[in-house]
């Protein structure tokens, strides 16, 4: 957990940076770099690491061993060759006009975004065994890498907005070096002696022995549904579920500074969006450690019959993120424009609502972020989905034709809304999905 938390400082120190070495438009750049390779990373990886996380999590709970990677590698594979198929295709007709006609920052995207299909394989194979502690370092190497190629323009020793994008190709390279120590845990705890490795895993989670007796009552089925859950079928269904989610997700984090940047006479405009976009993004990354944790821990009470817990892991997450939201609401509000300001340096003064509006939107993306595992671990990712999916276009809709003439007020507005949809939305999921498990 620590190491998700500095890596969200370091993340948001990494654009505080280069929006001080680069000037306005250059950090624009930039931030817009970053904004179209988490859209892709996003929606073509994130989902092998969920289906990773929650299929090594379900045998696991079942007391199987050894966990098969070829559908989910098979997967990721496919997803990282058609993008650098299309990208390469692409680049005679995207690289002139992308970027300001910046080959450098084409390439710097291209190259991270196919060196993310490995960073985010290893973070669904280190979460389904539940080694959230190299999953931090992991996270944090990554974050300390980027910054550094900042800190390198910052003290001289590089120049340019190619040296700090740089970083974002760099960086999921570097973080891979935890990979080793995961691989010699992995070793330790497939011994012989069963009792042994039954007592690695954390007591707050099911256990073999757990598993074992669910499976003389509703989980008799077990060992065929999770051969199930591992064809190319279930497989690549759920992987593409999840990439609408994802999608969607990224709409709300990222179509606003793409809008903006697209549309706006005022050039500089698109990072200001950015800079308050931040403000969702970096406690997003925070609560990715507990988010990370959550799919695999759920997906093993699923298979264990244990509702009470289910839905106990639910209501503390949830009430974590409303004592934390509403802190962020109020720091906002009060010293949220002046932090800002001087933050990033760019003499932008910023409006305390629409920061306070951005918070709380910040605090129901947590919170459907959290309702949206529990359906992941119900196995409800399709409707799942169809909810994200509607809480995107709305939020889309309303920044092109929405009738708040300031863009930015525009988007802080429509977050909020947008998140709101979505909440309720997965909340009504996830109570029909408890009634369901209440059903004998």
């Amino acid at each position: 957990m620590m190491g998700i938390a500095v890596a969200s400082v370091l993340t948001f120190a990494y654009f505080s940076i280069a929006s001080h070495v680069l000037g306005a438009v250059a950090a624009k750049r930039v931030d817009l770099v970053w904004s179209v390779m988490f859209v892709i990373v996003a929606v073509i990886y994130r989902p092998v690491e969920q289906l990773l996380a929650r299929t090594i999590a379900d045998r696991r709970a079942r007391g199987i061993a050894g966990h098969p990677l070829r559908v989910p590698a098979t997967i990721q594979i496919g997803f990282a060759l058609v993008f650098l198929l299309l990208s390469v295709s692409l680049h005679s007709r995207l690289a002139p006009h992308a970027f300001n006609g910046s080959s450098t920052l084409y390439w710097i995207l291209v190259t991270g975004t196919l060196a993310y299909a490995g960073s985010y394989f290893a973070r669904g194979w280190l979460a389904g065994h539940q080694y959230f502690g190299l999953y931090s370092g992991l996270v944090l190497i990554e974050a300390a890498a980027r910054v550094c190629f900042a800190l390198a323009v910052a003290v001289g020793l590089a120049h340019g907005e190619s040296a700090v994008a740089l970083g974002m190709a760099a960086a999921p390279l570097v973080s891979l070096i935890v990979i080793p120590s995961a691989a010699a845990r992995e070793r330790r705890t497939r011994g012989p002696d069963a009792d042994r490795a039954a007592a690695r895993t954390p007591p707050s989670h099911p256990t073999v022995a757990d598993a074992d007796a669910a499976l003389q009552g509703p989980a008799a089925a077990g060992v065929e549904e999770v051969a199930a859950d591992l064809s190319m079928r279930r497989g690549a269904g759920f992987a593409f579920s999840v990439s609408g989610i994802q999608l969607s997700e990224q709409v709300l984090l990222t179509a606003a500074v793409i809008i903006v940047a697209a549309t706006s006479a005022n050039r500089a405009l698109a990072g200001i969006v950015f800079n308050v976009l931040l403000v969702a993004r970096a406690p997003l990354l925070l609560f990715q450690a507990i988010q990370t944790s959550l799919l695999p821990h759920l997906a093993g009470l699923v298979v264990v019959g244990g509702s009470a817990a289910f839905a106990r892991s639910i209501r503390v997450t949830v009430r974590a993120i409303a004592a934390f939201a509403a802190a962020v609401v109020l720091a906002l509000f009060t010293v949220g424009p002046f932090v800002m300001g001087h933050l990033f340096g760019q003499h932008y003064t910023y409006g305390r609502i629409g920061l306070a509006l951005v918070g709380l939107g910040m605090g129901l993306h947590l919170v459907s972020g959290t309702l949206n595992q529990a359906a992941l671990a119900r196995d409800q990712a399709l409707v799942a989905a169809c909810c994200w999916l509607t809480a995107a276009t709305l939020f889309a809709v309303w920044l092109l034709l929405g009738p708040v003439s300031d863009q930015l007020l525009r988007f802080e507005v429509g977050y909020l809304g947008a998140t709101a949809v979505l909440a309720l939305a997965l909340w009504a999921l996830y109570r029909r999905g408890a009634a369901a498990e209440r059903q004998p």
